[in-house]
């Protein structure tokens, strides 16, 4: 569901993902038009009951997403700590960071790509 509404976001008004935009990124519009369209492929993968296979491939596509996209959220934490008033802070940059590897796990988790470390009942 949130993968859907931030791919939803990144098509409709990617302004705020574009001003994160590392500058070594070649085309950020195009960029963040494919990554919104990621998201929503990602999340509609996610939320069909009947292929379990099709799961797991939106999964690993999500997992690979946010791992990519990990250095924007250091560009943004750049930007904002040059800003005067320090935008919004390292109380709200540092756990951001730090969730990037559980983002990344959860994605693979709801996906049923893993199990670890908390295993299902078998169905």
């Amino acid at each position: 569901m949130l993968y859907g509404v931030a791919g939803y976001l990144h098509l409709a008004a990617p302004g705020p993902f574009l001003q994160i935009m590392p500058g070594w990124v070649p085309v950020p519009a195009w960029v963040v038009a494919v990554t919104g369209v990621a998201e929503l492929l990602g999340a509609a993968a996610l939320l069909q009951p009947w292929s379990r296979p099709l799961r797991r491939v939106g999964g690993w596509g999500l997992a690979l997403y946010a791992l990519c996209v990990w250095p924007a959220n250091f560009q943004h934490m750049a930007l904002d700590l040059a800003r005067p008033d320090q935008g919004l802070g390292l109380a709200y940059h540092v756990p951001r960071l730090l969730a990037q590897p559980l983002i990344i796990w959860l994605a693979l988790w709801a996906s049923e790509a893993t199990d670890w470390p908390f295993a299902r009942r078998k169905r």
